[in-house]
């Protein structure tokens, strides 16, 4: 990649000493192979602990109702941020707030729990179809 087109301050931060830093995390299983768990921007302190909202959404994902599901991190005074998830259900399905607690209390620590969950029509996207975040965010600000 040569940069980003028209964006010299993004393609300088991404671009350093000729390295892509693509801003992915990812670890070493037992086995020696690299997993990508999520995007650093993506991830969630909360009390000083890393959160990536990849596992949650995977947790949320687990219920065939789920269409989509889209974890951000809130600011909290206290805890610095904390975890609220957003979820599209299929058409014609139903699914409460209550069930999907439960469904996060079975499969994530409880730490990494949603402080909030909320089920929309639809998650909002970008340009290119992709879940947008940053309007998430705003609106879990708001």
């Amino acid at each position: 990649m040569r940069g980003y087109l028209n964006r010299p301050d993004d393609t300088a931060a991404a671009i350093v000493d000729g390295w892509l830093h693509t801003g992915d995390v990812g670890i070493f299983d037992e086995d020696g192979y690299l997993r990508i768990v999520d995007r650093i921007k993506d991830m969630i302190i909360r009390g000083g602990e890393n959160i990536y909202p990849k596992e949650i959404e995977n947790a949320l994902y687990a219920d065939e109702r789920v269409l989509e599901a889209a974890v951000v991190g809130r600011p909290d005074e206290v805890l610095g941020e904390v975890v609220v998830a957003y979820v599209a259900v299929r058409p014609g399905a139903e699914l409460t707030i209550e069930e999907l607690h439960a469904l996060c209390a079975d499969r994530v620590a409880k730490y990494k729990r949603p402080a909030r969950l909320e089920v929309l029509d639809e998650l909002p996207k970008n340009a290119v179809g992709k879940i947008d975040k940053p309007a998430l965010r705003a609106l879990a600000s708001a």
